[in-house]
């Protein structure tokens, strides 16, 4: 796991710049979710470390840990493949593999770009599991596969930690 930093150096986490949301009756905020943790998955349908191990984690975590005080979102960014991945294919993608945890996709602001999610969290690739204190700052960026361990310990450590007074 990355080493946590002070909470000067914490980078505050963006906000999702996506155009869909499926599992959701309503967009999700990352400022909304303030005072909770989130761990936020990013994913492709057709990466296959994510088909693998990633997008199961989220899911578990999701299925084991979601409420009051952790959330689990991802957010599915497509950098390659463009043609294959698309919503309608995302929806059988969900279904098939039992992913009920909320999704969104990434907008892209100039076809066949970058995505814009995974700009501004500065994402290599996927999967990528990101992970948010109450206070809405970034204290975990992980690319590749994680140590469920070491990520249960982090979240258990974060869960831990008194909600921010200041709710600004």
């Amino acid at each position: 796991m990355n080493a946590e930093r002070s909470s000067s150096e914490l980078r505050r986490a963006p906000a999702l710049d996506v155009v869909e949301w499926f599992n959701t009756p309503v967009p999700i905020s990352i400022d909304e979710l303030r005072g909770r943790v989130v761990v936020l998955h990013a994913f492709q349908m057709l990466c296959p470390g994510c088909v693998l191990s990633g997008t199961p984690l989220a899911q578990r975590i999701h299925d084991r840990l979601a409420g009051p005080d952790l959330v689990v979102i991802a957010v599915h960014t497509v950098f390659e493949h463009h043609e294959a991945m698309t919503p309608v294919s995302l929806a059988a993608h969900l279904h098939e593999f039992r992913i009920t945890m909320p999704v969104a996709v990434d907008r892209h602001p100039e076809p066949g770009g970058a995505p814009a999610t995974m700009t501004a969290y500065a994402m290599r690739g996927t999967p990528t599991l990101v992970v948010v204190d109450r206070a809405g700052r970034i204290r975990h960026h992980l690319f590749g596969a994680v140590d469920e361990l070491e990520l249960g310990v982090a979240l258990g450590r974060l869960l831990a930690e008194p909600a921010p007074t200041d709710q600004s």
